[in-house]
């Protein structure tokens, strides 16, 4: 047994963010003071994608899914009263990490802290947002180029700071197997130092190479997952000293930090959920050798909206108690020399080495993106045929769906809604920062900019002094677009059906039925109206209506509602689908539906999908919307029953 005297727990942390800096500023001092003991810092998708707040994209993106930072003066409003050199923030930020970053150590500076003592992490990891979460700039050899910046730069300046983050933990909500979590993570990881290792002095490099970080997923097979953790370890250690021939135990060590499972929380029966969070938390808790550093936990409430800090700090407690009241921590680990354990993580092992050479053989990560993105297309598809068939169970979805009312979603204040006026406030206090800047200082900033990305040299201290000259997070964002182009990753969606269709030979009929009474082959144009970068659903139902016989338009993320109706009269659908899950689907579905009708494009059916309160989906279907979709809506082949019943007269006449 350990010594209890001196154990040291994993840091605790609570993702957050939200509305505007100073509004997120208290929520962070208010989690600190019960006993948090780490920042994980949650931006809005303006922020993330380099917007400003009042960019066309931005609309109704604004503090939505995280706080807003347009400039310095955001920065230092988010962290009033919080010295930064006593903390370890995570900033999960990836296209725009280096703008991010600036901004925080022009606000360190400001407060007079000593930068080669910041301790925290970006998360800087950008080719999982070509697979999974979708908050990229630019193609992917820039971004790995302005990736492995800010990891050189670092080394010198914040020697205590995790420069990158790599994030499978996007790969398993997009449906990724074990397996193919642990290997593309891997290649990712090998990307990057295979790109590093050009920048640094060689004498340098071990330590670099201590320096990366993961930010895993932890699922409800707690048992695989930690398997898979231990997988994780083993197998970074064995690429480091082989492939990199790293010789000191302390640099081949997997750090790792996580978020435990969001895709599995259920709008049916939510209370669940906080069964499924503690489970999740031990998968990544249980076995020493592979312990996380740092664990932020959801709340148990997220499948339905806005977390409230009671339920932030009810998940903030489930660590805690584990931590401290019992007595996990004074013991060796736990599965050492168990044949079970032994006999699957080799397994796993051996499942992503598979993947690996594979990745290797196409010419390594980025080569391989479009490849990685068709597998997790695919492996969710089978994760979500599994739950709608039964084979996989879900209580209170799938099995066991009688429930008693619960008192803890009924009453006005259940959830916390966003600041319905935080969007006009922070426009307004974006255009005053303007006008009281200095122009030339900002014009003058924004060239060496401009020189620094042309020329190859590191991009952070440009960008420093653009933090400190006043420039905003949209002009970055136009001068990195400008120079390096823009990018439009792939869907993963094939164009041709898969061998998957058991059990849809009656939609596959009623498909057929409806083109012949059409007069030509019935279509769908899935749309993601505005920032929102979680495809999932998205990519799922395109695939199952491709494979019920529908022909398919699915352009992938990012379009404007102006975008989706140029697509629709150039596509002609029978009927527009779009997924939504930001919170923002009220604004642009609004506006689509407008500007369907100005186009003579009335007549389409409009259906959409995502994370949408009762009274919001009231509102939409008055608006004139079909159909609404949450995620209470797991069975996709519903769905496609009803949007033929949508477009076919006959079918529609005899229901």
């Amino acid at each position: 047994m350990s010594n209890p005297d001196q154990i040291r727990p994993w840091l605790f942390r609570t993702y957050a963010g939200h509305s505007t800096a100073k509004a997120s500023n208290a929520l962070y001092r208010e989690n600190l003071a019960k006993g948090q003991t780490g920042l994980s810092v949650a931006f809005d998708l303006p922020t993330q994608t380099g917007y400003d707040s009042d960019h066309a994209l931005a609309r109704g993106e604004v503090g939505k899914v995280g706080v807003p930072i347009n400039h310095i003066g955001d920065m230092r409003a988010l962290f009033h009263d919080i010295p930064l050199e006593q903390m370890n923030t995570s900033m999960t930020i990836n296209a725009t990490a280096p703008w991010l970053l600036a901004l925080y150590i022009a606000t360190a500076e400001e407060q007079g802290a000593d930068v080669s003592q910041l301790k925290g992490t970006v998360q800087n990891d950008i080719i999982k947002e070509y697979l999974s979460r979708g908050t990229y700039v630019c193609p992917p050899e820039p971004s790995l180029r302005m990736l492995t910046d800010v990891a050189a730069y670092t080394r010198t300046h914040l020697p205590k700071w995790n420069p990158t983050n790599v994030c499978s933990y996007h790969l398993q909500e997009a449906g990724a197997t074990p397996e193919e979590e642990l290997a593309f993570a891997l290649a990712t990881a090998i990307a990057v130092l295979d790109d590093l290792r050009k920048k640094t002095p060689p004498e340098h490099f071990p330590q670099m190479v201590g320096r990366i970080s993961f930010f895993v997923n932890a699922g409800i097979r707690f048992v695989t997952e930690m398997c898979k953790m231990r997988a994780f370890v083993e197998l970074w250690d064995e690429i480091t000293r082989e492939r990199y021939g790293i010789t000191e135990e302390k640099y081949r060590r997997f750090r790792y930090g996580v978020q435990v499972n969001s895709l599995g929380l259920t709008e049916q029966q939510p209370e669940n959920n906080v069964y499924r969070i503690l489970l999740e938390m031990l998968a990544v808790t249980l076995s020493k050798n592979a312990r996380a550093r740092a664990v932020q936990l959801p709340a148990w409430n997220e499948a339905l909206g806005l977390p409230r800090p009671f339920d932030q700090q009810w998940s903030l407690r489930m660590q805690q108690i584990l931590a401290y009241e019992t007595d996990l921590l004074e013991f060796d680990d736990l599965f050492d020399e168990n044949p079970a354990v032994t006999r699957k993580v080799e397994a796993l092992k051996d499942g992503a080495r598979a993947e690996l050479a594979q990745i290797e053989d196409m010419g390594g990560a980025i080569a391989a993106i479009e490849y990685m993105k068709a597998r997790l297309v695919e492996s969710n598809a089978r994760r979500l045929a599994k739950i709608e068939t039964g084979q996989t169970t879900v209580v209170g979805v799938n099995r066991w769906t009688e429930t008693a009312d619960s008192p803890l979603t009924t009453g006005d204040r259940a959830i916390m809604e966003a600041d319905a006026g935080a969007e006009e406030d922070q426009i307004a206090r974006l255009n005053a920062f303007r006008e009281s800047r200095d122009a030339n200082a900002v014009s003058n900033a924004l060239a060496a900019l401009r020189a620094a990305a042309q020329s190859g040299e590191n991009i952070m201290p440009a960008s420093i002094a653009c933090a400190k000259a006043g420039v905003t997070t949209g002009e970055w964002g136009d001068v990195v677009r400008a120079v390096f182009g823009q990018y439009r990753a792939p869907t993963g969606v094939r164009k041709t059906p898969s061998n998957q269709t058991e059990g849809l030979e009656d939609i596959r009929l009623a498909v057929d039925v409806a083109s012949q009474n059409l007069g030509r082959r019935m279509k769908l144009l899935v749309g993601k109206p505005g920032l929102d970068g979680h495809s999932n659903g998205a990519e799922q139902i395109a695939t199952r209506a491709r494979d019920c016989g529908m022909e398919i338009s699915y352009e992938g993320i990012r379009l404007t509602p102006e975008e989706i109706v140029a697509a629709a009269k150039r596509e002609n659908p029978h009927v527009v689908g779009l997924s939504i899950l930001s919170g923002s689907h009220v604004p642009l579905i609004e506006e689509l539906l407008e500007r369907m009708h100005v186009a003579g494009l009335g007549h389409i059916p409009i259906i959409a999908g995502g994370i949408i309160p009762a009274e919001d989906a009231t509102r939409l279907i008055n608006k004139g919307v079909a159909r609404i979709y949450t995620p209470k809506d797991f069975e996709l082949n519903r769905i496609m029953h009803d949007i033929v019943t949508l477009v076919d007269p006959a079918r529609a006449a005899a229901e």
